[in-house]
């Protein structure tokens, strides 16, 4: 019976190899100690069963979901297609960005009191009429 040689430990999703402790197969770590970052999913809550010391810096990724979640309240234009669709290949919705998740948007029309959940998957673009808020990621000290 062969032996099973143990899978080597990935870093998990958010989780950033340069500031752990181990390393998969084994690679040498910096002596230099580095501030910890905290992960965070796209959503902007934490990942579970991550723990938070006193300290660490909250990183949040830079995901068009987030982008769009600071920017609540504001008339955007989004440019979707649909594949395989034979009456409308592609279509533009405006209205006000009520919210966004990972994968979709909703929107609604202040004229009509309609309100639009597109999905991600469909979505090419997206234009804003006035100045988008934005908080660019932060790199991990040593890294910049």
């Amino acid at each position: 019976m062969s032996q099973q040689m143990p899978y080597p430990s990935y870093p998990s999703y958010g989780y950033d190899m340069y500031q752990s402790t181990q390393f998969p197969y084994g690679m040498p770590q910096q002596q230099q100690q580095q501030q910890q970052l905290a992960p965070m999913q796209p959503s902007g809550t934490f990942i579970p069963g991550t723990p938070v010391t006193p300290g660490q810096m909250l990183v949040e990724e830079s995901y068009i979901e987030n982008i769009l979640r600071l920017n609540r309240g504001k008339v955007i234009t989004v440019y979707q297609t649909f594949e395989n669709n034979s009456q409308w290949n592609a279509k533009i919705f405006r209205g006000v960005l009520e919210t966004a998740g990972r994968d979709h948007i909703i929107l609604s029309d202040p004229q009509t009191g309609k309100r639009y959940l597109l999905l991600m998957v469909n979505t090419d673009y997206i234009t804003a009429d006035e100045e988008l808020n934005y908080v660019p990621p932060s790199l991990p000290i040593g890294m910049r």
